[in-house]
């Protein structure tokens, strides 16, 4: 979706004051995990994995890090806009010494259009993306028909969307949108977090007020 000619922003841009660590982590860290420019190819920018996903809204990294420690043989991307949230990922993930992790210091959906090539993903992930509550602001959520076409053609066949909300409304926005992706076949519908996800920021402050998890798993056929 645009506007007047622009895509519309799925995220506001927070600035804030950072640590040393996380300036540090800004400066030397992050061009170590800087993937190259122009299209991004499995076999060529990913050489030795058996398969590249992204995960769009990355937040703290604590998720991401986590899964890239589990599943070493897997290439994942992440895509983050805000600084702080990069900076964490970056020194999580050097921390654990974790390798198959690349950062995209930008919008997902950019990632997707400008530097994924359709049909070579086995993954897209996008855990609790923000919910846009108003209706004023609908137009900037994430899982959308087109946003979500886009998801779907970037995916390699086989390949999996999994997107987790805690908004009761958001749920059923995800459950229409994913379910009318024709290409799409459930694996999980509005289910409870599936063990082998590690349970994230966002989604421990939903817990702690109350709020049920809904997690969406598609297969693209």
């Amino acid at each position: 979706m645009t506007d007047a000619g622009r895509p519309i922003p799925t995220y506001v841009r927070r600035s804030g004051r950072m640590g040393s660590a996380s300036r540090v982590a800004l400066r030397h860290g992050l061009p170590q995990r800087v993937l190259p420019s122009g299209c991004w190819s499995p076999r060529t920018t990913f050489p030795g994995y058996t398969q590249v996903v992204l995960e769009i809204g990355s937040g703290m990294g604590d998720a991401a890090v986590a899964m890239a420690i589990a599943d070493p043989a897997t290439a994942l991307i992440v895509a983050e806009v805000h600084d702080a949230g990069v900076a964490a990922t970056v020194r999580a993930a050097d921390a654990a010494g974790c390798e198959n992790l690349w950062v995209y210091h930008g919008d997902g959906l950019a990632a997707l259009s400008e530097h994924v090539l359709p049909g070579t993903l086995a993954g897209v992930r996008a855990w609790f993306p923000d919910p846009w509550p108003k209706r004023k602001h609908h137009k900037r959520r994430l899982i959308t028909d087109e946003h979500v076409a886009l998801m779907v053609d970037r995916l390699q066949e086989g390949g999996t969307m999994h997107t987790a909300t805690d908004v009761a409304s958001y749920a059923e926005v995800m459950a229409r949108v994913l379910g009318a992706a024709t290409s799409l076949q459930p694996v999980i519908v509005g289910g409870p977090r599936p063990q082998w996800r590690p349970q994230t920021k966002f989604e421990r402050a939903g817990l702690a007020a109350g709020r049920e998890i809904f997690d969406f798993i598609y297969r693209k056929a």
